[in-house]
């Protein structure tokens, strides 16, 4: 019952439009006043959260992807990929996939990869005849690719909350990013097929490929800088948002110069504004999962787990389920903080290894990124976009399908995501 009401007073809060941090801690707050616990837990938890050497990641990632953003690389990336793919049925479509990929693994920011490219391929894909339904959707799903494919802010925010390898977690998305990216371009060029509007583009010539192609290799060779050093050991993922940070303003700044002070200015108080909000969603989840944990609640939601779902594949199942229900009124990073405190103790019990679990869950909040009234990808190409937002809707649900297909295909054959980290 206890677990009810509190369940009730948060969706409660919620659904009166209080900021997700401050409903989380501000609960948590209060059930450890009337739990008789010392309220100095509260400031604890705040400044356990802050101080933390894994966390100091995502200010740092955001600040390299939003320099990359002002600094004009998402277009050099698509023209590069566009000058090689584009002559194929479907390449604008392949483009817009591939160069979402790349800028993926430099960004760890699903809003930053749609934001970026889209502003670039829509346009371009319009103009070749190709719907807008569909090309809104295809921007609105490729941009979740940057919270599977790693670096991958959520998944940092799941190695701190359940105390995993940040590495591992990594190495895991690379699978399963990319079985994503199969089967979005596969269904892009089946679809650009079988629609007479669709025109290809010209192939360019071998200048154009070598011109474009210079000009993106430093993005790419940041990319790769990024997941080597990480897969190596050269540097943790800390160190890696710090390094590319760094190499991110000298690429946009001597190199490309396409970034100026005003850009740069803009860039870091985004980020700011980005960062301040994570860290106070994290911290006033921090706070709330202490008082819980305190009155036993994850304790007893493992135990009836137990009791009533004796195989894994039905807790999966279920929590999928209550995923994509969540996903229509949380945004993905709330719904992990509230949800894997909870969930975490019954894997064990279960057998569900928790790195593919952190995978599995990636791709469900990653549905709630494209699935309305809330999804953040959707108002993001709705603005990039000019459009409305049925039309982005409209446009998203064969790529959600796709989503789901992935998590199916990771529970029937978890080496997707398992083969990399511990078996490579």
């Amino acid at each position: 019952m206890t677990t009810l009401l509190i369940l009730l007073g948060l969706f409660a809060l919620l659904l009166l439009r209080v900021p997700v941090g401050f409903a989380l801690g501000g609960l948590g707050l209060l059930l450890l006043m009337l739990g008789g616990f010392s309220p100095l837990m509260a400031p604890q938890g705040l400044l356990g959260t802050v101080d933390n050497f894994v966390l100091l990641a995502v200010p740092l990632f955001l600040l390299m992807s939003n320099v990359l953003l002002k600094g004009g690389v998402g277009k050099d990336l698509f023209a590069a990929v566009q000058a090689w793919v584009g002559h194929l049925p479907g390449g604008l479509a392949i483009a817009t996939v591939i160069s979402c990929g790349i800028f993926a693994a430099i960004s760890g920011s699903s809003v930053a990869t749609a934001a970026t490219i889209g502003t670039v391929a829509i346009p371009e894909m319009s103009q070749r005849g190709y719907p807008r339904p569909f090309v809104l959707g295809l921007l609105a799903a490729g941009g979740t690719l940057g919270i599977l494919i790693p670096p991958s802010i959520p998944m940092i925010v799941y190695a701190f909350v359940t105390e995993e390898s940040v590495l591992h977690l990594f190495l895991a998305g690379i699978g399963p990013g990319l079985l994503l990216m199969a089967l979005f371009i596969g269904f892009s060029m089946i679809y650009a097929w079988a629609s007479p509007s669709c025109q290809v583009s010209p192939k360019a010539d071998w200048d154009e490929r070598l011109r474009t192609g210079l000009r993106a290799l430093p993005a790419l060779a940041l990319a790769g800088v990024i997941i080597w050093g990480i897969y190596w050991g050269a540097f943790t993922p800390t160190e890696a948002a710090a390094i590319g940070f760094a190499v991110s303003l000298n690429i946009t700044g001597p190199l490309l110069r396409t970034l100026t002070w005003a850009t740069f200015r803009e860039a870091v108080v985004q980020s700011m504004v980005t960062t301040v909000t994570i860290l106070l969603i994290v911290a006033g989840a921090k706070v709330f999962g202490r008082a819980i944990s305190l009155y036993r609640i994850p304790q007893d939601i493992s135990f009836f787990i137990a009791q009533n779902f004796s195989e894994a594949w039905m807790f999966i199942l279920a929590v999928a389920l209550v995923l994509i229900i969540m996903g229509l009124f949380l945004e993905a990073l709330s719904m992990m903080l509230i949800m894997v405190p909870v969930l975490a103790p019954s894997l064990d019990h279960l057998h569900i290894d928790p790195i593919w679990f952190g995978v599995f869950f990636v791709i469900m909040i990653e549905c709630a990124l494209i699935t309305p009234p809330v999804g953040l990808n959707l108002y993001v190409i709705q603005a990039v976009g000019k459009a409305s937002m049925q039309e982005v809707a409209r446009g998203v649900w064969p790529f959600l399908t796709m989503l789901l297909l992935t998590v199916l295909l990771i529970y029937l054959i978890p080496d997707i995501a398992m083969y990399i980290p511990f078996k490579l």
